[in-house]
């Protein structure tokens, strides 16, 4: 049986970008794409975090195993992710996983000696490399050299007088499928684009009370009356959320077909939260590369295959 190919050409447009926010709309395509490409952006897109400590002194209050977790879980800035090697497949220190080309080094030295308790932060951690820090990491020379609470840091542990910790770390590229650590995303969600139509004639039989009964049915504000000429409207389609209130309050005032409200099948809204380890644009970015590398790569299995195929079938007529 032959099978059928089309091909798509998926439309992005974005709608809201911060640094750590994205809301875009995925267009011209279907689910399986936009379910691959939010699989993608949690659990593929690389990004270094600590991945081997080594706790030289550790007289605090927790131990070794619980602040090795701790550090790997602070998210590190890693724009250069994407360039750098796997530790198990760099070549330049035999799969080591500790050369400049897959791994960057931390050192961290704390140690209290008054009576006030000393808070060992992520800013406590030295990097053999000025582009990959922890992602709170920040100058306080613009605040007259006084932290503010935002730029404390993430706490590591706390130490009473005496009390000390000394230990050396290696951080490494990694992806969210091997340890949610690595995982750039805080959050990404797609829903379908809705349809919303109302249906005037029916609308206008009903009474004003009634319109706000069933407007107000909705969890979400999704319709509204205009206070002048006492019509419902559609305010904000995209606050739906596929609960059917709407409708099930039409068919209780014996009103079906009141409302009609279907999902665009080919228009998705995705929106993305960053741990702060990439921007969330470059997290979409680096989604579409490693999707399409993910494709190349299937698209040359095939040809692989299908040479092999054909070299088979001569190699029988050959024989016969």
């Amino acid at each position: 049986m032959e099978s059928i190919s089309y091909q798509r050409f998926p439309k992005i447009k974005i709608r809201e970008l911060k640094d750590d926010y994205c809301k875009f709309e995925l267009r011209e395509t279907d689910a399986s794409m936009a379910n691959a490409l939010r699989r993608v952006m949690i659990a593929e897109v690389p990004t270094i975090a600590i991945d081997l400590v080594e706790i030289e002194v550790n007289s605090s209050v927790l131990n070794d195993e619980f602040i090795a977790h701790r550090l790997g879980l602070i998210p590190l800035t890693s724009e250069r992710a994407m360039g750098m090697r796997f530790s198990r497949d760099c070549d330049a220190c035999d799969g080591d996983g500790q050369c400049e080309y897959c791994s960057v080094e931390f050192h961290l030295r704390a140690r209290a000696v008054t009576d006030q308790t000393l808070d060992v932060t992520s800013k406590d951690l030295i990097s053999s490399d000025p582009s990959v820090v922890p992602v709170d990491f920040a100058d306080t020379s613009g605040s007259g050299g006084f932290e503010t609470p935002e730029q404390r840091g993430i706490i590591i542990v706390k130490l009473r007088r005496g009390q000390e910790l000394r230990l050396r770390a290696i951080a490494r590229k990694g992806i969210g499928k091997d340890h949610a650590k690595w995982s750039p995303a805080a959050t990404v969600t797609f829903m379908y684009e809705p349809e919303i139509h109302i249906t005037e004639d029916l609308m206008e039989t009903l009474s004003l009370e009634e319109k706000r009964a069933w407007v107000e049915s909705s969890p979400t504000k999704v319709f509204d009356i205009d206070p002048n000429t006492q019509q419902v409207m559609v305010v904000d389609p995209e606050a739906y959320t596929y609960d059917e209130e709407v409708i099930k309050k039409a068919e209780a005032m014996g009103k079906p077909g009141l409302v009609e409200i279907h999902a665009k099948e080919d228009s998705f809204i995705f929106t993305v939260e960053s741990t702060g380890a990439i921007k969330a644009s470059q997290l979409v970015i680096n989604a579409i590369e490693v999707l399409k590398q993910k494709l190349d790569a299937v698209r040359l299995t095939e040809d692989t295959m299908e040479a092999d195929d054909f070299g088979e079938l001569g190699a029988h007529m050959r024989g016969g």
